[in-house]
Parts: structure tokens; C-alpha cells; sequence
């Protein structure tokens, strides 16, 4: 079946048990995020509230919150959209056995964007922006934000849907030194496809015509965040994941409107006219703070009849996106390593907040005729990964090779980085890139998409076993001496708060050198942290701390450091300060009187904790 509403979608959702309504007024201000994050945390249901405070329209969050629910929405077409990326990234194999793909072909051919003549079901009203759920997520947030869009943009020197863009870039709807109504805030980040249309069209001196689309059927704003392969339109995989076509029209001023979406925000944005945005509670655990980001100017708002605004939370993770890249790597499966010759897996960790770190397996097939103690094709499949789409974002990557150990699982913390440390040379197999760009939500690095990335490449047999138990007696030099054992080799301190790196390098390399003398057995990596008790309480605190509180060319030191023709090494164990510098983002903490305030609600006559 394909959904033609995303109402169909959920009646058919709460008919089959996977969805609960909210009838209860809910404030936007905070308490809809604070409910859907318990219920997400729990694997609850999706969330229709019917009754929020200051709008006449209900929203619906937390669709795509298990892996299950999103098989269950999808669950007619997605064996034969795998199908169609398996053709695209590889397409011998339609070759190879033809008849496997014939019913994903068709599915193929009837998922070409349909332009539409006649009416519309989304040009049953027209609204403002104010009168919209004015949802906010945390409480340091500049205003309300979209946190579920679709962002549609064409190359102005070749207009039209099959060279256009469909991407989930957050929307700011209010707050800053935006005019109510009339201006909204546009951010999107590196690598994004709308970055290319607003190139060109600011070289012509022309506006930049957006259109965003809320709601409508689940397939869209999945399209919006699909990494698809090039060439492949996020409106055609829309049409095949649905089993409906992507039906559009263009209103009166020219602007692309869906015909399924539940809203659309008409809008332009001029050149070099920017605003400040944010800040904003954002995906890897902290606010992404206020900087100037397009401005969009406000034409209309439409909307269906009976609509349903669509949302989501984002925060660290686990959250709702996290389940997204589930159901991405159930469609893509092995779409990347087959772009980049050698590679067997690569693997965003999540509770590191995605970019931050990246672990992957290569080939080692250089020297065949020899036994392979160093790295050699991984460092060559490092750099494309490291140059390829999104990935290039990533600011630890640590690749081991494939023969070493076949069975390695790459989405299992513990056993990759112990099978790392096991074999890796801190002497030689550290590899900076300094000065270039990151993810703009982290800042760790010393500007708005500026920081450092490093590579960690190990190859070969075991080298030594990793401590698993702190020795008794481990005397460790101040200022850095409480010690726990994060996982195995890797030893987390505290003891001294960041003051500044001109003050602070002097003191960690003086740790550094008075280590010398200790036997450091067993111990490959030591993190210095503010609260070694709150990192070591779990593997996704230690990386989520480690890899977001640290920039590589930064906060890399070593025991019994060198530098020798331009390569920094170490002899001793690696260290990684991820103490919060000054110039980081805050966390994202909850506001404890709201989660107190949405103990009251009832959901189907209980209260809100019976249904998790």
C-alpha cells in the first residue's frame, strides 16, 4: 500500500497499535519535546497531539522512532526500493540476475514526479506562520523552530523538479530579529545540495526560490534525508518508497508546491541577505549557537484541509534521527563501500553524535607477496572517505583492515576499539589534517566549520594485550591522577579544569614527560575529562565526551611525544583532551519543572507513564 496522506498514515498507525493520541492540552514551549522524548526513550508509540496550546493545529511526532514502525510504514515497498539503490550503485548486478529486478524496474518507472493541472488539496487554506505550532525543544533555543521539513530548491540555470533539491534543513520560525509573519530562518549546513542552488543564483544576482514542505506521507521527509546516490531525485525515491507519485504543481508566483504536503512555506531568499539563527538543541548534544544564516522572506502559507503538522526532537543521542540512519542503512546496506574501491564497512557511531567519529574496514592488498605490518591501501581509502559526500565531515576516523580479523564488528564499540589499540603503532600511524572543515554543529574546533580531523590506521598481527583492571598502586603524576578504566587499554583522568591552551599545553606536556618513567602496560589511550565517574558510567558517555570535547590538532598530546619531517608520533600512550574548552557550545540539559509538569497528562484514561 501507499500512503496519500500523512493522516492515512496515521489512522492506519493507530489502528495497528503503534500510535496513541495526546487529547490533554500540551504547551510547545518545551512540554511536547519533554513527552516525546520519554516515550522515544521507552521505544513508546508515535504521539498525535490534538489539543496545543496557542494553535489550531494538531502535530504528530516520533513516526520514525523504532526501526519496526518505519518497516511497518514501508513495509510493501521497501524490498523493492533496496532493490533500486543496489541498481544504482551497482548496476552489473541487474546483469547478473535480471529477473531479481524486474518488479523493482516498474516500481521505478511509476515513481516519476507527477505535475499536476487541476486543483490541489493544499490549496484548501492559507495561514501565517504564527499561527503554526510554535514548538520549542530546549530551553536555551532561540525560538520555534521546523524540525521536520522538506526544503525544495531548483538549480536556476536548470529549473525544474529533476534537478532539484529536497532536503531537511531546520527552519527558524520566529524569535531573533526576525519579523513576525514575514521572515524565517534558513540553516543548512556543508555538503548540502541547496549550498549549490544559492551559489548560483547569487552569482546572477537573482533571488533563490524555497519552497518547505511539512507533513504529508512518511516517504517524503525520508526522501529529504536520504543520502542518495548522485543523479537519483529525492522526489523519484519519494514516489517508489510510497508507491505514489510525487504530485506537484507550480501557484501563481512560480513557486514548486506538493500536493500531499499537510503545509507549505512559499518563500525567497536574496543574496547575501542573512539573519541570525539559533540557537538551536541540536543532534550531537549541545546547542548549535547564533550565526548569520540565509534569510528567507515569507510569500505564503498553505495548508490542506484537516492537516497535521509533523515534528520531531533532536538532542544527544539516541533520538528519533538515530532511527532514521537505521532505516537508511536497511535501504542503502552496502551502497557506500561499493563507491570507494577496498572498503568493507564504514560506520557513523551515533552516541558520538555521528560526525565525530567514524569507524571503518578497508582492504590491505598493496603487497601480497609480503607480510603487512604497516598501513597502506587503508590510508588511501582513509583520504576518499574522507573526500566522499557527507562522510567528509567525519573528525576521528580510526580504519582497520579486513584480514586481520573478518568477523570484526564495526558497530560494536568495545571489540573495534580494542581491536585498534591491540595493533595500532601511535608512532607512526597517526595521520593530521589540519586547518580544514568539520560538521558546523561541533564546536570543538576554532571557528564556525573550521577544526582539524585525524586518521587512525592500524594493520597486522596483535601486538599486546590491553589492561582490562586498574593495577593496584598506579602512581599517576598531579595534576591528572584520578584514574578509572573506561574500556580496555583506554584510562580516564580528571583532576584540573581547562583554563586556556597556551596554559594548558604546558601543563599536559609536563604530564607527559614526568609519565615517561611509569610502566604504562597495557595502556594505549588516556582521556583527560571534568568528571571521569560520569564517563566511564557507559560506552556512549566515553565517546560522546571524547569525540565531541576535542579537536584533533588541538587536543592530541602523547607520552614521550615527537615530531620528525612534519609527523607528530608518540611512544607512549595517546592523549586526548576532552575537558569543555571555553569557546564550546553548552550541553543540552532538560528543564526538571517540565518534566515535573508532564506527569499530569492521561493518555486513554491512564497517566502518561501507563503507556510506556
Amino acid at each position: 500500500m501507499g500512503y496519500k496522506s500523512l493522516a492515512e498514515c496515521v489512522v492506519d498507525l493507530e489502528r495497528h497499535g503503534h500510535l496513541v493520541r495526546i487529547k490533554d492540552e500540551v504547551d510547545p514551549y518545551l512540554e511536547m519535546a519533554a513527552i516525546h522524548m520519554r516515550v522515544f526513550d521507552v521505544e513508546g508509540p508515535a504521539l498525535l497531539f490534538e489539543n496545543i496550546k496557542g494553535s489550531k493545529f494538531p502535530a504528530v511526532s516520533n513516526l520514525f522512532g523504532t526501526l519496526d514502525r518505519s518497516k511497518f510504514m514501508f513495509r510493501d515497498t521497501l524490498d523493492h526500493v533496496k532493490k533500486l539503490v543496489d541498481v544504482k550503485m551497482n548496476p552489473m548486478s541487474v546483469l547478473k540476475k535480471p529477473l531479481d529486478y524486474v518488479g523493482s524496474s516498474m516500481v521505478a518507472l511509476g515513481a516519476l514526479p507527477w505535475r499536476k493541472r487541476a486543483g490541489s488539496p493544499i490549496l484548501y487554506g492559507q495561514t501565517q506562520i504564527s499561527e503554526l505550532p510554535q514548538i520549542v525543544n530546549w530551553p536555551m533555543d532561540g525560538g520555534a523552530f521546523v524540525t521536520m521539513p522538506q526544503v525544495y530548491s531548483e538549480d536556476i540555470e536548470r529549473p525544474g523538479i529533476m534537478q532539484a533539491n529536497l532536503g531537511m534543513y531546520r527552519i527558524q520560525l520566529s524569535g531573533n530579529d526576525y519579523t513576525p509573519n514575514a521572515e524565517i530562518g534558513l540553516h543548512y549546513q556543508l555538503h548540502r545540495g541547496i549550498g549549490v542552488h544559492q551559489t548560483k543564483a547569487n552569482a546572477l544576482g537573482r533571488p533563490l526560490k524555497v519552497s518547505v514542505f511539512v507533513g504529508g506521507p512518511p516517504s517524503h521527509p525520508l526522501s529529504a534525508v536520504m543520502p542518495l546516490p548522485e543523479g537519483l531525485s529525492e522526489m523519484i525515491f519519494a514516489g517508489a518508497l510510497g508507491n505514489r507519485r510525487f504530485r506537484y504543481f507550480y501557484d501563481d508566483e512560480g513557486f514548486c508546491v506538493s500536493s500531499d504536503a499537510d503545509f507549505v512555506i512559499t518563500g525567497t531568499v536574496y543574496p547575501h541577505e542573512n539573519k541570525l539563527e539559533g540557537p538551536f538543541g541540536d543532534h550531537i548534544g549541545y546547542y548549535s549557537l547564533t550565526h548569520p544564516f540565509p534569510l528567507m522572506k515569507v510569500h505564503r502559507v498553505y495548508h490542506r484541509k484537516n492537516p497535521i503538522w509533523s515534528f520531531t526532537v533532536v538532542g544527544r543521542p539516541p533520538q528519533e534521527d538515530t532511527s532514521f540512519g537505521a532505516l537508511i542503512h536497511e535501504i542503502t546496506g552496502n551502497a557506500i563501500p561499493q563507491q570507494i574501491a577496498g572498503l568493507h564497512a564504514v560506520h557513523a557511531v551515533d552516541p558520538a553524535g555521528v560526525h565525530p567519529l567514524l569507524f571503518a574496514i578497508g582492504s590491505e592488498r598493496y603487497t601480497p607477496y609480503q607480510q603487512v605490518d604497516r598501513p597502506q591501501e587503508l590510508l588511501t581509502i582513509a583520504n576518499q572517505i574522507l573526500g566522499t559526500n557527507q562522510l567528509s565531515l567525519a573528525k576521528y576516523l580510526f580504519i582497520s583492515a579486513y584480514a586481520d580479523n573478518p568477523t570484526l564488528d564495526i558497530h560494536h564499540i568495545e571489540e573495534f576499539m580494542t581491536h585498534m589499540l591491540e595493533r595500532i603503532d601511535f608512532s607512526r600511524d597517526v595521520h593530521f589534517q589540519t586547518n580544514t572543515t568539520i560538521d558546523t554543529l561541533d564546536y570543538s574546533g576554532d571557528g564556525l566549520n573550521a577544526g582539524s580531523k585525524v586518521t587512525f590506521a592500524a594493520v597486522g598481527r596483535k601486538k599486546r594485550d590491553l589492561l582490562t583492571e586498574l593495577p593496584a598502586g598506579l602512581d599517576l603524576p598531579r595534576p591528572f591522577n584520578q584514574a578509572k578504566l573506561a574500556l580496555p587499554g583506554i584510562l580516564v583522568l580528571d583532576g584540573r579544569a581547562f583554563t586556556d591552551y597556551g596554559e594548558e599545553s604546558k601543563i599536559i606536556d609536563a604530564w607527559g614527560k614526568a609519565g615517561e618513567g611509569i610502566a604504562w602496560e597495557g595502556i594505549q589511550m588516556v582521556v583527560l575529562v571534568d568528571d571521569a565517574d560520569f564517563v566511564t558510567q557507559s560506552v556512549n558517555n566515553f565517546v560522546w565526551v571524547t569525540f565531541t570535547r576535542s579537536n584533533p590538532a588541538y587536543d592530541i598530546y602523547g607520552v614521550d611525544s615527537f615530531t620528525a619531517h612534519k609527523h607528530w608520533g608518540c611512544r607512549g600512550p595517546l592523549i586526548i583532551d576532552a575537558r569543555t574548552k571555553p569557546h564550546h557550545a553548552p550541553a543540552l540539559i532538560k528543564d526538571e519543572s517540565v518534566e515535573r509538569r508532564i506527569d499530569r497528562l492521561a493518555v486513554k484514561g491512564k497517566p502518561l507513564h501507563g503507556i510506556l
